[in-house]
Protein backbone atom coordinates (compact mmCIF):
# COMPACT_ATOMS: atom_id res chain seq x y z
CA UNK A 1 0.00 0.00 0.00
CA UNK A 2 2.80 2.90 1.03
CA UNK A 3 4.60 2.00 -2.15
CA UNK A 4 1.56 2.82 -4.30
CA UNK A 5 0.81 5.73 -2.51
CA UNK A 6 4.52 6.77 -3.08
CA UNK A 7 4.71 6.27 -6.82
CA UNK A 8 1.25 8.23 -7.02
CA UNK A 9 2.56 10.71 -5.58
CA UNK A 10 5.75 10.63 -7.59
CA UNK A 11 3.61 10.02 -10.39
CA UNK A 12 1.21 13.19 -9.91
CA UNK A 13 4.83 15.66 -9.05
CA UNK A 14 5.80 14.16 -12.78
CA UNK A 15 2.59 15.55 -14.24
CA UNK A 16 2.92 18.76 -12.30
CA UNK A 17 6.73 19.34 -13.46
CA UNK A 18 5.63 18.60 -16.94
CA UNK A 19 2.99 20.87 -17.04
CA UNK A 20 4.98 23.33 -15.91
CA UNK A 21 7.50 23.24 -18.11
CA UNK A 22 5.31 23.22 -21.22
CA UNK A 23 3.85 26.17 -19.99
CA UNK A 24 7.22 28.25 -19.95
CA UNK A 25 8.49 26.53 -23.52
CA UNK A 26 5.34 27.62 -25.05
CA UNK A 27 5.46 31.01 -23.56
CA UNK A 28 9.25 31.44 -24.65
CA UNK A 29 7.63 30.32 -28.44
CA UNK A 30 5.01 32.82 -28.66
CA UNK A 31 6.09 36.10 -30.39
CA UNK A 32 4.19 39.03 -30.44
CA UNK A 33 3.69 42.12 -32.78
CA UNK A 34 4.88 44.07 -29.47
CA UNK A 35 8.39 42.06 -29.63
CA UNK A 36 9.26 43.06 -32.70
CA UNK A 37 8.09 46.80 -32.52
CA UNK A 38 11.86 47.94 -30.76
CA UNK A 39 13.70 46.51 -34.53
CA UNK A 40 11.15 49.00 -36.36
CA UNK A 41 12.04 52.60 -37.77
CA UNK A 42 15.74 52.07 -36.95
CA UNK A 43 18.86 52.67 -39.07
CA UNK A 44 20.73 49.15 -39.98
CA UNK A 45 24.58 49.12 -40.51
CA UNK A 46 27.05 46.38 -41.90
CA UNK A 47 29.44 44.96 -40.01
CA UNK A 48 32.02 47.80 -41.48
CA UNK A 49 29.42 49.97 -39.96
CA UNK A 50 28.31 51.15 -43.84
CA UNK A 51 24.42 52.29 -43.25
CA UNK A 52 22.31 49.45 -45.24
CA UNK A 53 19.41 51.25 -45.18
CA UNK A 54 16.31 51.20 -42.49
CA UNK A 55 13.97 48.85 -40.75
CA UNK A 56 10.51 49.05 -42.27
CA UNK A 57 8.84 45.52 -41.76
CA UNK A 58 9.21 41.88 -40.15
CA UNK A 59 7.78 39.07 -42.41
CA UNK A 60 8.09 36.10 -40.43
CA UNK A 61 11.89 35.69 -39.94
CA UNK A 62 13.11 38.19 -42.03
CA UNK A 63 13.46 41.98 -41.48
CA UNK A 64 12.62 44.13 -44.08
CA UNK A 65 14.94 47.04 -44.67
CA UNK A 66 14.38 50.02 -47.02
CA UNK A 67 17.61 50.90 -48.91
CA UNK A 68 17.55 53.67 -51.50
CA UNK A 69 14.97 52.08 -53.54
CA UNK A 70 15.22 49.11 -53.47
CA UNK A 71 13.44 46.65 -50.30
CA UNK A 72 16.07 44.46 -48.62
CA UNK A 73 14.75 40.80 -46.77
CA UNK A 74 17.66 39.97 -44.30
CA UNK A 75 17.02 37.03 -41.85
CA UNK A 76 16.68 38.10 -38.06
CA UNK A 77 19.16 35.84 -36.70
CA UNK A 78 21.88 37.75 -38.18
CA UNK A 79 20.24 41.10 -36.70
CA UNK A 80 21.75 41.87 -33.57
CA UNK A 81 20.84 45.23 -31.70
CA UNK A 82 23.72 47.94 -31.24
CA UNK A 83 21.97 50.94 -28.94
CA UNK A 84 20.12 53.26 -31.61
CA UNK A 85 20.96 51.18 -34.46
CA UNK A 86 20.54 47.35 -35.80
CA UNK A 87 23.64 45.56 -36.92
CA UNK A 88 23.83 43.18 -39.58
CA UNK A 89 26.04 39.92 -38.57
CA UNK A 90 28.17 38.28 -41.28
CA UNK A 91 28.24 39.40 -45.19
CA UNK A 92 25.03 40.49 -46.19
CA UNK A 93 24.31 38.33 -49.35
CA UNK A 94 23.12 41.54 -51.43
CA UNK A 95 21.68 39.46 -53.96
CA UNK A 96 19.17 37.08 -52.11
CA UNK A 97 18.47 39.92 -49.46
CA UNK A 98 17.07 42.08 -52.79
CA UNK A 99 14.85 39.20 -54.32
CA UNK A 100 13.70 38.80 -50.52
CA UNK A 101 12.82 41.81 -50.40
CA UNK A 102 11.34 42.29 -53.59
CA UNK A 103 8.88 39.52 -53.00
CA UNK A 104 7.63 41.24 -50.47
CA UNK A 105 7.17 44.46 -51.67
CA UNK A 106 5.34 42.53 -54.67
CA UNK A 107 3.08 40.78 -52.01
CA UNK A 108 2.87 43.60 -49.51
CA UNK A 109 1.99 46.51 -51.80
CA UNK A 110 -1.22 47.44 -53.85
CA UNK A 111 -0.71 50.05 -56.24
CA UNK A 112 -3.63 52.13 -57.00
CA UNK A 113 -5.46 52.48 -60.02
CA UNK A 114 -6.60 55.99 -60.55
CA UNK A 115 -8.08 55.67 -63.82
CA UNK A 116 -10.67 53.92 -61.66
CA UNK A 117 -13.75 55.76 -59.44
CA UNK A 118 -12.90 55.90 -55.89
CA UNK A 119 -16.21 56.09 -53.86
CA UNK A 120 -14.76 57.28 -50.85
CA UNK A 121 -14.54 60.71 -52.14
CA UNK A 122 -10.92 61.39 -52.72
Amino acid sequence: MFSNIFSSVIYQGNICFVFIFRKKSKKQNEITEDDYNHLLCRFVLDGTGRKIGESIAIDGDLLIIKSGTKYLGVPLKHIKEDKKTLLVKGLVEQDKAEIMGEKWRRESFQEIDYSKGNDDGF
